[in-house]
């Protein structure tokens, strides 16, 4: 039986230097479970609520003692000594003692923890690879590994705002497993740290998710240097390697406005401009193109992109099956990323997982701009068969873990990527 003994919380730090929350969960039997959350800069609205101190004197009030001692002091009373059947069951016991919409009681970092948590301590007390326990949450038994999507240029709130445009990725699409996606991504990325030299005297500094942040004159010269340094390696632009980005519009929205590349548009300005960059440079996929309540805009969006590229809601939807329900019946996207941070626990990740993929969307699984070395992201997308993988670029150990861990399941899981 599935019978919580403890639950322990701590403060730890995540790729930006920021507090995040680790939590260990200890079964009756002995067997432990440990898991490490991430923390998104770039926030929908609609996000579940990230709890933090409010302590200028301490990580400039970012700190996580109050989540930690949430776990400590009433997750771990409440939950120790039960009998959980299954994670749904004991997420949706922790989602009771909450009690609020968007998890701010709790914490929404401290509940994530513990779902993700207890979730390893079954996977091990079932003697099952984690995969295959996330597999169980929906009902998938034909694991693939999903195709990365990888930074390799950033903007906006992941470097400083040099340009709007928050990512442009790179996408390996001839490459037939994980070893030569990666393989080609390298090649790509090291041509254009050469590339950034040459041009902008610049070394290969990194962005939040490590992304190379030079200065471009605009986004124009953002697509060219990646179409550049795709050919520097050797590769074909849309043959071996297409594009993809992530415009985090909410960010330069205001006064119903689009403030971006010197002018203010209008949302059939921001489409008609999203439409003219997937129509000159091979984007395959198109991230949070509007503002994140410009609900009446989306549908146009997505009528000019679609048979070019996908229309993927971040923002927008905040992996919240409600949302995801309005996009799927106003036609507003046809693609998640699904962060699981954004709803709080796996149950719900799994809920909105389910929800898009019967209405015949893409997903992408996602990890977020201050991560931790905990690999369990990685299991997620192949245990849940994702399209996409987007972890950030091929450099830092807390996007390297992911990688590596993805490397190791397509070795001793005998895994294939997604077509």
């Amino acid at each position: 039986m599935n019978i919580i003994d403890k639950i322990e919380g701590l403060e730890i730090l995540d790729s930006r230097s920021r507090p995040t929350v680790m939590a260990r969960c200890r079964l009756k039997n002995g067997v432990t479970g440990v898991a490490s959350v991430p923390s998104g800069a770039s926030t929908g609205k609609a996000e579940a609520h990230e709890l933090r101190d409010g302590d200028p004197g301490r990580y400039q009030g970012l700190g996580c003692r109050q989540a930690v001692k949430n776990i400590e002091e009433v997750i771990s009373p409440h939950c120790s000594g039960k009998v959980f059947t299954d994670q749904a069951a004991f997420d949706q016991a922790l989602l009771q003692l909450d009690g609020t919409p968007n998890k701010s009681n709790l914490g929404a970092n401290a509940i994530l923890a513990c779902s993700i948590a207890f979730a390893r301590a079954l996977a091990a007390k079932d003697n099952l690879p984690l995969y295959k326990y996330f597999g169980r949450l929906t009902d998938n038994t034909h694991f693939k590994l999903p195709r990365p999507t990888i930074n390799l240029f950033s903007g906006g709130k992941h470097a400083g705002g040099q340009v709007e445009v928050q990512d442009l990725l790179i996408v390996p699409v001839s490459a037939i497993t994980m070893d030569d996606c990666l393989r080609d991504v390298n090649a790509v990325f090291h041509a254009a740290t050469q590339l950034i030299s040459n041009k902008y005297n610049m070394r290969a500094l990194t962005a939040d998710e490590g992304g190379l942040a030079p200065g471009f004159k605009d986004i124009r010269a953002m697509f060219e240097d990646a179409l550049q340094a795709i050919e520097m390696a050797g590769l074909r632009p849309g043959k071996d390697i297409a594009l993809a980005t992530d415009v985090a519009s909410s960010h330069f929205y205001g006064d119903g406005k689009y403030h971006i590349a010197g002018q203010e548009r209008n949302a059939m300005e921001m489409v008609d401009l999203i439409a003219g960059w997937v129509s000159e440079y091979p984007l395959i996929s198109v991230e949070d193109g509007l503002a994140e309540d410009d609900w009446d805009n989306w549908p146009v969006l997505k009528k000019n992109l679609d048979g070019k590229s996908l229309t993927l809601g971040d923002d927008l939807l905040c992996t919240n099956v409600n949302r995801i329900q309005r996009a799927i019946d106003t036609q507003s996207a046809n693609a998640l990323l699904l962060k699981v941070n954004q709803c709080g626990t796996l149950t719900e990740a799994a809920q909105a997982f389910l929800l898009a993929r019967e209405n015949g969307w893409h997903v992408t699984v996602s990890a977020r701009s201050g991560e931790t070395e905990d690999n369990w992201l990685a299991d997620l997308a192949a245990g849940w068969s994702g399209d996409h993988i987007k972890i950030g670029s091929i450099t830092q150990s807390e996007r390297l873990a992911k990688y590596n861990r993805l490397l190791e399941m397509e070795k001793f899981e005998k895994m294939s990527v997604r077509g």
